[in-house]
């Protein structure tokens, strides 16, 4: 069986990410592709081999072609919620990048009618698929660290730093990412938390703020103003009295794609780790028992291979019936959107905000 899969936007995360895992999945093939630019729209095809007559330029024109079973929307993040709507429009399922769109008033529709049509639907959270992601959240869901009392996150990037000299993409621009690195980054963070503990976040209260706030204009021609978050910090309390406290920033120097994620309960804690040696690697550590603060005490756990997942695999076992159950659907993905709007408020008015 091959499945027809419309790529919309064949920019970093397309070329970095989604094509390679494509190119591996058994029973997906891309069909068609979209881009506004006309050059990325050549690199796309050749390197996927589509036909020049399924390329286009309009996103809708990718939507209703025939060759089309399925829609992966890999664009900036103004363009989410339009072009997954259309999907809807003609009961196409579709994978969709995240934030999953730029507000949440933006994104209000688009759980209702992705139901109300009966359409599939997964959000790239794409550090669901970790291996030592999914070992930690069944750890903590079988409640072996006991009574959860704290959790911390870092996801420090540095590509955003005064030394990168990054011109002014759409990543710096509010009217087209709605939020700065507290979309990008902190989306994630959101999610994996919720992800591995099964918690949901209740109140929120946070700091942002911009550390570039001039960069070159893309062209070289001038400069324009970021206005978006560089970085920003936050406190939560979630279900069941759990404590957190989340660190994220573009301007973390010399790291790369860095997470660590720590987990504290009565009877054990463990450590969730990315990039911590800089080759992409996921470690997990962890510690049980009557150990106090004795050296030593966190083991690296040897995680077994049925843990590692691929995002593009899991989307097609969506798209055949075979799902785990634990790809981000698009209710996750506005509940995402709901703590996000919650943390920016609150930097805002400087105030904690419940949800």
């Amino acid at each position: 069986m091959c499945i027809g899969i419309g790529l919309i936007g064949v920019g970093a995360i397309a070329r970095n990410v989604h094509i390679p895992d494509l190119l591996n999945a058994e029973h997906l093939q891309v069909t068609a592709l979209c881009d506004i630019d006309p050059a990325a729209l050549e690199v796309g095809r050749s390197r996927l081999g589509v036909d020049p007559a399924y390329c286009f330029a309009n996103y809708r024109d990718l939507i209703v072609c025939p060759k089309v079973d399925a829609v992966v929307i890999a664009t900036p993040n103004h363009e989410h919620v339009n072009m997954a709507l259309a999907a809807i429009a003609v009961k196409k399922d579709y994978c969709i990048e995240k934030p999953l769109g730029r507000t949440r008033k933006e994104t209000d529709c688009l759980a209702s009618a992705t139901r109300e049509a009966g359409v599939k639907s997964m959000v790239c959270f794409s550090y669901r698929y970790k291996a030592a992601a999914r070992l930690a959240r069944e750890i903590v869901l079988s409640g072996e660290l006991g009574e959860l009392h704290h959790i911390s996150m870092q996801y420090l990037q540095t590509w955003g730093n005064e030394e990168s000299d990054c011109p002014l993409v759409w990543r710096f621009r509010k009217e087209l990412s709605g939020t700065g690195v507290l979309g990008d980054l902190g989306s994630h963070m959101v999610d994996l938390a919720t992800f591995i503990t099964g918690r949901r976040f209740t109140e929120v209260v946070a700091q942002a703020g911009t550390l570039v706030p001039v960069r070159k204009l893309p062209d070289g021609q001038g400069t324009g103003t970021v206005d978006v978050d560089d970085y920003c910090n936050f406190l939560a309390n979630m279900e069941g009295g759990l404590s957190a406290s989340f660190q994220t920033t573009r301007a973390a120097y010399g790291r790369g794609n860095y997470q660590r994620l720590e987990i504290y309960g009565s009877k054990g804690g463990l450590v969730y780790m990315l990039d911590a040696d800089g080759s992409e690697t996921d470690t997990l550590e962890l510690c049980m028992g009557p150990t106090m603060s004795r050296t030593g005490a966190y083991k690296q756990l040897v995680i077994p291979k049925e843990y590692r997942v691929n995002q593009m695999k899991s989307f097609e076992d969506l798209l055949l019936g075979k799902e785990d159950g634990l790809s981000a659907t698009v209710e996750d993905g506005y509940e995402s959107m709901r703590v996000l709007e919650a943390i920016e408020r609150s930097f805002m008015t400087r105030q904690w905000v419940a949800l």
